[in-house]
């Protein structure tokens, strides 16, 4: 396949500060209500998040039986949809994580920055997959990208998409490093060709993350992807966010964009450690009255 023929086929997306003012006009004309309702909806779309330098399966059994406790204490709020994890702690979740309906899913591909061998990605995204994992993260090679040679990246995306088959790859685009608005949208529009099921905005690992700018850019990717195509690319951000007002507008956008189709966990997610908390507070005070500072998580 001419990667650079196919992408050329897709209109290309609008300047920068239309997008700032596109958003702006979301914000300003968005019908979806702030409310418990769609705050819970958000928190199952939570991909419950650790990838730290201190992380131990000690660490990663307490996270998975606060998961496993969860519906006891807050029978009235979904759960969330994931625990994502390094691939040396897949083992861990799937040994102590009760309900099935919770994917489990792993970095792989030489998360963060994509700078190992080809071999060795999918080595250790079929590793992954053994230990436990349905869900893998994987980054796009950002370097090969900004120089010019889509046809590696699309070749090393198709190449881990073969390894996961039917278990949904999610591709990081890692958006703060790809410098523009046009960049960003022929990435999704790679990673999509290549076969990827989500695309994602980024690692949380480098500045900026996610950014609503981001966000609709790769929105309006997946729309033209699914006319042209009429297959459904799920969006995740990730990266920074913390705050339900926060995830609000992310919500907004998509709601806006790709409309209520895809607002569920199976087509949009949100990549997060700290999020969580502030989401079961702020649907806690709707719901009582009452103020809530809980730390479940």
């Amino acid at each position: 396949m001419n990667i650079f023929r196919v992408i050329d086929e897709y209109q290309p997306i609008f300047p920068d500060s239309i997008i700032e003012k596109h958003i702006q006009k979301i914000k300003e004309q968005s019908v979806v209500p702030f409310n418990s309702m769609n705050l819970k909806k958000i928190f199952s779309m939570i991909d419950l998040t650790s990838l730290n330098t201190d992380d131990s399966e000690a660490k990663i059994v307490a996270l998975c039986e606060k998961v496993n406790n969860f519906s006891k204490y807050y029978p009235s709020i979904p759960n969330v949809a994931a625990i994502c994890v390094y691939p040396s702690l897949v083992a861990a979740v799937n040994r102590n994580l009760k309900n099935r309906d919770i994917k489990i899913a792993s970095v792989a591909g030489g998360f963060p920055s994509s700078q190992t061998f080809l071999d060795v990605k999918i080595e250790e995204t079929k590793i992954a997959l053994q230990m436990g994992a349905n869900e893998i993260d994987i980054v796009i090679s950002v370097g090969d990208f900004l120089s010019g040679n889509l046809e590696k990246v699309y070749d090393e995306i198709c190449a881990i998409k073969a390894t996961t088959g039917e278990k949904h790859l999610k591709v990081i685009l890692e958006t703060g490093a790809l410098r523009s608005s046009e960049n960003i949208y022929r990435a999704s529009i790679l990673a999509m060709e290549a076969g990827a099921d989500f695309i994602k905005t980024s690692t949380g690992k480098l500045n900026p993350a996610a950014s609503l700018n981001a966000v609709l850019i790769m929105a309006y990717a997946v729309k033209e992807f699914h006319i042209k195509t009429t297959r459904k690319v799920g969006i995740k951000p990730a990266g920074g966010i913390s705050t339900a007002k926060q995830a609000f507008e992310y919500y907004s956008i998509i709601s806006h964009i790709l409309k209520g189709e895809w607002l569920n966990s199976e087509l949009f997610r949100f990549g997060a450690s700290r999020l969580a908390n502030d989401l079961l507070n702020r649907i806690i005070e709707m719901e009582s009255g009452k103020t809530s500072d809980l730390s479940y998580f």
